[in-house]
């Protein structure tokens, strides 16, 4: 049995102390509400966002009613909350419009993607990494509503259900793509179809996770399209190794790795490998239905076990580099941080409805979800930007900065981004002499037309 001594947290120099503070000294107070605006004013993020039947819009103030129905959304709070009737951008009408008009994956999908190419073309998110590195990660959620999707889970949800948003973010702290999937199931097959279906300028090449219920099959097809695939490994211990040669000598591994790769299955299977990983490529199969293909009722197939078998090679190099290399093991951390950073600042924002999710589909969890996460995006972006305008005021003050310390500032700080709000504390001069306000006309507006 290999053993690997667990790692010991990396210790926070002084000088990255006190150069956070500096930075959150600087950093501006701000609404979620004017950030959203301001990441438009140099991003043009809301122009990705076109009508469902009648392509771009001509409308006055889009980009204010899309800020709102975007905060309702992340904030998980109903549009009535941020609508403003004198204000003709900011009205329920207009933002119920907008919401059904021109909120969808599609749209989502694309203002995603600009706002990854911003943050991938600032000079300091290069210094946390170029993209090649990627983690998966799952965000769990209540649902108190009857749905299609959610299972139920003790440990998460008590004597409820919920559902669970997997989604894959890159070494420069950006949400890649994500999916909702039933209660905490733990399946790297979604991990893999995220990797496939997202669409920004950034190309992980590897990407880490937690166990995730990985298997030889998982390992087979990432190694067949080209990713390495690396979870962190709980029960390392136990773990098999394979070896290509019976008969040849690994020294100290000799008793641990004596399970033997059929290679003779590989190379007859090999054109079939082919013809798996060019239907995963393009689309035709998608990653987390890839099972019935190479199995059914829980057998895999002649080439199920031949993506196995080469799963089984790839992993056992993966496993021999991750013992060997506490540099790696620690790499693999370093990008699960930073999910989790991103999952901090998401139960921030998402507060509202005591942070249950309360969607009845699928279709309209990922919604509110890819919302979210688009809105998580243009804080990293935002915060990027002035966390690099710091660093420059610090430097021109003859303040030492160090590039080390530069590598370890997240941009997913929150301390000075108001995400609850604003109370009013005016009245109009007849209500403050005692006078009533009109009551509402119950056929004038459906509440229910205004949640998100």
């Amino acid at each position: 049995m290999l053993v690997v001594t667990p790692l010991e947290a990396e210790p926070v120099p002084e000088s990255l102390i006190t150069l956070q503070t500096q930075v959150d000294a600087r950093l501006p107070d701000i609404d979620l509400s004017e950030l959203l605006m301001e990441v438009h004013a140099f991003t043009g993020f809301a122009h990705e966002f076109d009508n469902v039947s009648e392509g771009k819009t001509k409308v006055d103030d889009f980009a204010t009613s899309l800020c709102a129905v975007l905060v309702a959304g992340a904030c998980n709070i109903d549009l009535k909350s941020v609508a403003q009737p004198t204000n003709s951008a900011l009205t329920l009408s207009r933002l119920n419009w907008v919401k059904q008009q021109y909120l969808r994956a599609d749209t989502l999908l694309r203002a995603n993607a600009c706002l990854v190419a911003a943050q991938a073309a600032t000079p300091l998110a290069s210094v946390w990494g170029i993209g090649e590195t990627a983690s998966a990660d799952g965000l769990r959620f209540s649902t108190p509503l009857r749905n299609t999707v959610a299972a139920p889970n003790s440990k998460y949800f008590g004597t409820g259900r919920g559902v669970t948003y997997y989604a894959l973010s890159s070494d420069q702290y950006t949400g890649l793509h994500g999916r909702v999937i039933p209660g905490t199931l733990r399946d790297s097959l979604y991990i893999l179809g995220n990797l496939l279906e997202q669409k920004t300028v950034l190309r992980p090449q590897e990407v880490m996770s937690d166990t995730a219920g990985y298997s030889d099959v998982v390992f087979g097809l990432f190694h067949l399209l080209g990713y390495q695939f690396s979870p962190r490994i709980a029960d390392i211990g136990h773990t098999r190794y394979w070896r290509m040669d019976r008969h040849a000598n690994y020294g100290d591994l000799n008793e641990i790795a004596r399970n033997q790769i059929n290679t003779g299955l590989i190379a007859s299977h090999w054109d079939d490998l082919l013809r798996v990983a060019a239907s995963l490529k393009q689309g035709t199969v998608p990653a987390p239905e890839i099972m019935r293909v190479l199995g059914k009722n829980g057998s895999l197939s002649g080439l199920g076990k031949a993506v196995a078998e080469l799963g089984r090679i790839a992993k056992t190099l993966y496993l021999l580099n991750y013992v060997q290399d506490e540099d790696y093991r620690r790499k693999i951390q370093r990008q699960l941080n930073r999910g989790e950073a991103r999952w901090v600042l998401a139960r921030l924002i998402f507060h509202g409805r005591k942070g249950e999710l309360r969607q009845r589909y699928r279709e309209n969890m990922e919604d509110q979800l890819g919302v979210l996460g688009l809105v998580v995006n243009a804080v990293a972006v935002w915060n990027t930007r002035y966390i690099s305008a710091s660093l420059n005021w610090i430097k021109e003050i003859g303040e030492e900065v160090k590039q080390d310390d530069v590598a370890r500032i997240s941009p997913m700080r929150h301390g000075h981004i108001n995400v609850l709000g604003r109370y009013h504390f005016e009245m109009a001069d007849d209500i403050a002499a005692g006078a009533m306000r009109p009551l509402r006309d119950p056929d004038a507006i459906n509440d229910a037309d205004w949640t998100f």
